[in-house]
């Protein structure tokens, strides 16, 4: 017998999500700003790349689960968004105890670095960008494309507990489908 194609439709499809790809792009510069800027010893190095591990894998993990578990879904997205958000305050905090600036929102710099960054996912179009710039620009970017995935987790969680309420979850998923298979059998 056929399965419907709507019951438990297969998701996960991480990859062409634009949080995922920027998640992806704070990784990478993370992983490069880490090991350039930041002394051999400093535990900060470890903390950091995992964030940012954290904040992408937490994207992956949680699209895969969400073919049988919405609410997995939503606390991994969430467990990702508090991820960037420990990052963020990670250069932030690097950026003010050296003395650099932290570019502010009508600053030139980050206007034009949020123009650039809304428009590429890639990671490496960032590795090549962040090659031979200096620590605060690098700190900067970063923090940019935190802000931008931020706002794209923020549409996220709403989009995903909108299909909750809508669509309910898998149990209720498996007894709408069960249901639909009793009545066909009895009409036919």
């Amino acid at each position: 017998m056929p399965t419907d194609k709507t019951f438990i439709p297969q998701r996960g499809n991480y990859r062409s999500l634009i949080v995922y790809q920027k998640a992806e792009c704070i990784y990478d510069v993370t992983f490069f700003f880490a090991h350039k800027f930041l002394e051999k010893s400093d535990r900060t190095i470890d903390q950091m790349v995992q964030a940012a591990r954290s904040g992408k894998q937490n994207i992956a993990e949680g699209c895969a689960a969400s073919t049988t578990s919405r609410e997995t879904e939503l606390k991994l997205m969430n467990v990702a968004k508090a991820s960037l958000q420990e990052l963020l305050i990670d250069y932030e905090d690097y950026l003010r105890v050296r003395g650099l600036d932290q570019w502010a929102y009508t600053d030139p710099r980050y206007i034009q670095t949020r123009e650039v960054a809304s428009r590429h996912n890639d990671s490496s179009y960032y590795r090549k960008a962040i090659e031979f710039r200096s620590d605060e620009t690098i700190a900067n970017i970063a923090i940019t494309l935190i802000h931008q995935a931020d706002a794209l987790f923020v549409k996220l969680i709403e989009s995903l507990k909108r299909q909750f309420v809508e669509q309910g979850g898998i149990r209720e998923e498996m007894a709408r489908a069960r249901r639909t298979y009793r009545n066909r059998q009895q009409g036919s």
